[in-house]
C-alpha cells in the first residue's frame, strides 16, 4: 500500500528537480568550495548561484543569505547574535506559541539572568498586539515573532509587528521556516532584521537552511573558525544541500500562487470532509488566517496517540504537533496557549500537505478517518 503523507510540516519529500540537481556534487564536483584551483571555485560559484535563488525567494540580496545546517541554527544563531552584540541588554521578547528551537533557547537565556516574555496569543491562535506595545523596554535586545505557526497554520501580521519593533529601535526575527516557500515573502517590504529558513520543509534536503541578515544588521557569528560564509558562519559547506536548496527555492517563487490555490482546494476539501463525518471536530485557529496546506482538528474524547496508531495502520502519515517535540506525550504548547479544551486538546491532530498530495489521497483519509473516530469513542472511558 502506497504512503498517505499527510505530515509536511514536519518534512517534505525531496523533490525529483532538486535530488537531480545535487547528484554531481556527490561524484564529479566534489571540489572544497574554499580552495584556490579552479576545480574547487566552480563549485564556490555554483554555491553562489544557489545563494541568490535563496535571496530571490524572499526578495533578498544575496550578500544577506547565510547558510545554516537547519532552521534550529538559524534561530540561535539569530537570538545569540543580539545578546552578544548588545551585551547590556537582557530582555528577549518572544511569543507562547513558537517552535521549541525558539522557546528552549529563551529558557536557557533565561537561566542566565535574562529576562524573558513569552507573549500570549488568543483562542485562535492570533498574537495579542497590546501586549507586545507593553513589553518592549530599554532593556530589550531583540523581539522573535515566527511568521506562521508550525502546528496551527497561523500567520502573524508580521509587517505590522515589524514596523513597531523596529518603530522602537529593536531588532526585530522571524522563524519563517513554515511560511517561506508557501507564502510570497518580501523582506524589503518590511523592517524584519533576520529570518530563519530551513530546506526540508520546502523540498530540499534536511541539514540545510538558511538565515537572512539585512544588511547593516549588527552580527556576531555563532560558529567561528574558517572564513566560509563571509566570515558569519565558520564551517566546509555543505554543498550538495546548499545546491540543493537553491533549486528548491527557485521551484517555489515559480509556482507559489498556483500551487497554493490547489493545496488550499484540497486542505479544504480535508477539512470540511471531516468536520461534517466526525461529530465533535473542530479546527483549531484563525481559519482565515493560515498556511494554506494546514490543518489542525480536534476531535473530542478521542486520545491522538490513537488516533496516529490507527492512521499508521492504513499508512497514512499526520502528527499531534512539532515534530521537534512529538517524544513528549504532554498536550502541546501551541494549543494550551489557544485555551484548547481538556476534552479536545489530546485529540488534536495536524494534517499538513504538499505539491504532491493528490485528490485520491484526500479520498482515502475521508474514508479511513472517521471509521477510526467512532472506533476510538466507542472505546473511550470519556464518552
Amino acid at each position: 500500500m502506497n504512503v498517505v503523507y499527510l505530515d509536511n510540516n514536519a518534512s517534505t519529500r525531496v523533490a525529483d528537480e532538486v535530488r537531480e540537481e545535487m547528484m554531481p556534487y556527490f561524484s564529479e564536483l566534489y571540489g572544497n568550495p574554499s580552495s584556490m584551483h579552479l576545480f574547487g571555485g566552480q563549485v564556490h560559484r555554483r554555491i553562489e548561484t544557489a545563494r541568490e535563488k535563496a535571496a530571490s525567494l524572499i526578495n533578498a540580496e544575496p550578500d544577506e543569505i547565510v547558510f545554516t545546517s537547519c532552521g534550529t541554527e538559524s534561530d540561535n544563531t539569530a537570538l545569540m547574535s543580539a545578546l552578544q552584540t548588545m551585551p547590556d541588554k537582557k530582555h528577549l521578547i518572544t511569543t507562547r506559541v513558537e517552535h521549541p528551537a525558539i522557546h528552549s533557547f529563551c529558557k536557557l537565556m533565561y537561566g542566565k539572568g535574562y529576562r524573558i516574555t513569552f507573549l500570549p496569543v488568543d483562542k485562535q491562535g492570533r498574537l495579542k498586539f497590546g501586549e507586545l506595545e507593553t513589553a518592549i523596554t530599554d532593556e530589550t535586545a531583540i523581539v522573535s515573532v515566527m511568521y506562521a505557526n508550525n502546528e496551527s497554520g497561523v500567520i502573524f501580521p508580521i509587517e505590522k509587528i515589524a514596523e513597531f519593533v523596529n518603530s522602537k529601535g529593536v531588532l526585530f526575527h522571524t522563524d519563517a521556516v513554515q511560511a517561506a516557500g508557501k507564502l510570497a515573502i518580501d523582506v524589503k517590504k518590511m523592517p524584519i532584521d533576520m529570518a530563519s529558513l530551513s530546506g526540508h520543509k520546502m523540498h530540499a534536503p534536511k541539514g540545510v537552511g538558511a538565515l537572512y541578515i539585512k544588511r547593516g544588521t549588527r552580527f556576531s557569528p555563532l560558529l567561528t573558525g574558517g572564513h566560509q560564509e563571509a566570515g558569519r558562519r565558520a564551517g566546509t559547506e555543505n554543498v550538495a544541500s546548499i545546491i540543493a536548496f537553491g533549486k528548491a527555492c527557485e521551484i517555489a517563487a515559480l509556482n507559489i500562487s498556483a500551487e497554493n490555490y490547489r493545496v488550499k482546494t484540497l486542505r479544504d476539501k480535508l477539512e470540511n470532509g471531516l468536520l461534517y463525518s466526525c461529530p465533535g471536530a473542530q479546527v483549531n485557529g484563525d481559519i482565515e488566517h493560515r498556511l494554506p496546506n494546514t490543518s489542525n482538528i480536534s476531535f473530542e474524547f478521542v486520545e491522538g496517540e490513537a488516533i496516529l496508531l490507527r492512521l499508521n495502520e492504513y499508512n497514512i502519515c499526520a502528527s499531534s504537533g512539532s515534530a521537534c517535540s512529538s517524544g513528549s506525550l504532554e498536550p502541546s504548547h501551541v494549543l494550551r496557549a489557544m485555551g484548547v479544551p481538556f476534552t479536545s486538546i489530546h485529540g488534536s491532530i495536524r494534517f499538513s500537505l504538499s505539491r504532491y498530495t493528490t485528490d485520491s489521497e484526500i479520498d482515502f483519509v475521508l474514508e479511513k478517518m472517521p471509521l477510526i473516530i467512532n472506533e476510538l469513542r466507542e472505546m473511550s472511558p470519556y464518552t
